[in-house]
């Protein structure tokens, strides 16, 4: 036998350096304003820890040790600071550090036990508490993949790995999740207050005008001390701001870095509860007895940090004016905002729809379930055919393979869950439930609000319906007059025409399908599925999405294809396919020489 080695021939395409050279990148530094500008390499993870107060959520876990399985969600911005707080949590709670000094049982020695493993490795333990009560330790996931909005707590994800609690980082809008106990961990950004109060100046001049300050969750910490140095230093003695409103919080939600000081300080009185948030300011401002958030419409706003488009929308009906505060260059923005004008476009769109799609973009939110059976109910009551869709992040691809549907009603959180088309990239509308229900109501009203409480919604379409069981009851003995409702047109006020097919559901009761005796007799009575002619009908329900697609000029791929035609045409001739690599081939080489 040989002593030479035998090596594989290559059987891919030579490869050189310069074959690589369009998929070559530089390291980039991740950047981390919200750190502060002296963020360096040696004090990373002191920074880190103390941005999220990993400390005090570290002494949290160690007073509940019930939950064993800890999730931790990071928005996109954030995630790249996962494996540093993670590695925190792990050298204080699992007891895995580097140097196998300390376990979940406590501290051990590197006496090697059974198949040569010790105390450092996940297989095994030297300490005399034995494998039993290491596998009883703590563990710690990072849900890197978020399906939903960021501010939501992604439950669903949580649940994949049966995680008994959610510690969620970031901005939050801190609505009431269905079943797991949440941990939120907004972190401080650093903010420049001097150059807040700068752009302040600037943009409000009279020092007597109604302003409220507002923020992110983040950044919601900085709200007291802006408000300090404005009413008091600046002398805007108008100026109200908001807090974090914690009494919303389920009992077993905890809030980690965050003092709300301004709830027990005399010097402040409370004006109102706006959202998730508690409106303070002066006790010698005057202010009415009852609490309203209508009155909010006396304010302007100036808002740190850019909120999302939904929020931002909900804002714009809400305060008489708008500012943004932009921490990336600090400078502010004062629109264009997202428009209810195209809300109100959509509404009467949705009117004549014949067929929607309920697009749920939340599992989480609680009465989320709810919400939902109370939407269908109200779309079978209109005679509308509708259709669910559970989508994780929307995006015009997905919701462009569904044709027959003619408008998307989304149900998401009110802060970034909905859809906002605001440059026109998706194919069909969007609308909330709340624009649905005035679409379906029977006279068209426009109260100029955006309501996205799912509970509000279910209150006010449970009205409705009740008000369409009233009047069904009324007519049920006239049938003239049930045949001329069901029958009506509606009409279209973005195209000005009527519109017959809004409600295919009701029509049907009046459909007449002519077919042959013989076929009819022909045919299984226990069929689910008959055709008639040109018309399908699904356990007695003409079907709409077939009715679509028989008016569509491309059927198919074969449609086209006919038998007769069969001996007369050639076959495709076979040529030469390309040769090379993707970005090169072979012809590309020839046409450059």
């Amino acid at each position: 036998m040989s002593d030479s080695v035998f090596i594989a021939p290559s059987l891919s395409t030579a490869q050189t350096e310069d074959t690589f050279e369009f998929q070559s990148y530089e390291k980039k530094e991740h950047s981390r304003p919200y750190l502060g500008p002296d963020v360096k390499p040696e004090n990373l993870v002191e920074l880190v820890s103390s941005y999220y107060n990993v400390p005090e959520l570290i002494r949290y876990f160690k007073e509940h040790p019930q939950y064993k399985k800890i999730t931790l969600q990071f928005p996109d911005e954030l995630v790249l600071d996962s494996s540093i707080v993670v590695q925190l949590m792990q050298q204080e709670l699992t007891g895995e550090d580097e140097d196998g000094s300390e376990c979940a049982s406590g501290p051990c020695s590197d006496t090697v036990v059974e198949d040569g493993k010790k105390c450092g490795n996940s297989d095994g333990c030297g300490c005399s508490a034995g494998s039993a009560e290491r596998e009883t330790g703590r563990k710690v996931w990072i849900l890197a993949d978020t399906s939903y909005s960021s501010c939501c707590v992604d439950e669903v994800a949580s649940e994949h790995v049966k995680g008994d609690i959610v510690v969620h980082f970031g901005d939050a809008c801190m609505n009431a999740v269905q079943k797991l106990p949440v941990v939120y961990c907004f972190g401080k950004p650093m903010l420049d207050l001097d150059l807040v109060i700068s752009q302040f100046e600037s943009k409000f001049t009279d020092k007597n005008e109604k302003v409220c300050l507002l923020a992110d969750a983040p950044c919601s910490s900085h709200m007291r001390t802006l408000y300090n140095k404005l009413h008091d230093d600046e002398g805007f003695h108008n100026v109200v701001f908001g807090d974090i409103n914690q009494g919303m919080l389920e009992a077993d939600t905890h809030i980690v870095g965050y003092s709300n000081s301004s709830e027990h300080d005399e010097s402040l009185q409370k004006y109102m509860t706006f959202g998730n948030r508690n409106i303070f300011g002066s006790p010698d401002q005057k202010r009415s007895q009852e609490e309203d958030s209508s009155e909010l419409q006396e304010y302007q706003l100036f808002h740190i940090t850019v909120p999302k488009d939904p929020h931002l929308l909900y804002l714009t009906t809400k305060f008489q004016s708008v500012t943004l505060y932009d921490t990336g260059n600090n400078t502010i923005i004062e629109g264009p905002f997202p428009s209810m004008m195209k809300r109100y476009k959509f509404m009467h769109m949705a009117r004549t729809a014949g067929t929607v799609g309920i697009l749920v973009n939340t599992l989480s939110l609680r009465n989320t379930k709810e919400t939902m059976n109370q939407l269908t109910k109200l779309l079978k009551e209109n005679g509308k055919k509708h259709y669910l869709f559970v989508v994780g992040k929307p995006n015009v691809a997905k919701l462009a393979n569904f044709e027959p549907i003619e408008i998307w009603c989304i149900l998401g959180c009110g802060q970034g869950g909905i859809v906002l088309d605001q440059y026109n990239e998706f194919y069909k509308p969007i609308i909330t439930p709340y624009e649905l229900l005035m679409a379906l109501s029977d006279e068209v009203t426009w109260t100029g609000q955006w309501i996205t409480d799912f509970q509000t919604i279910i209150k006010q379409i449970e009205d409705e319906v009740h008000d369409v069981d009233e009047v069904c009851s009324v007519h049920s003995d006239s049938s003239s007059t049930s045949f001329i409702e069901d029958e009506a047109p509606e009409f279209s006020a973005v195209t000005g025409k009527y519109v017959s097919t809004s409600r295919p559901l009701r029509q049907i009761a009046r459909l007449e399908i002519e077919t042959p005796l013989e076929q009819v007799q022909a045919s299984d009575s226990t069929e689910l599925v008959k055709q008639f002619a040109k018309t399908v009908s699904i356990r007695n329900t003409v079907s709409t999405s077939a009715a679509f697609l028989q008016t569509r000029q491309w059927t198919g791929l074969g449609s086209d294809y006919n038998k007769e035609d069969e001996g007369e045409q050639d076959g495709a001739t076979v040529e030469e396919g390309t040769a090379g690599v993707a970005r090169s081939y072979q012809f590309d080489e020839n046409n450059k020489a």
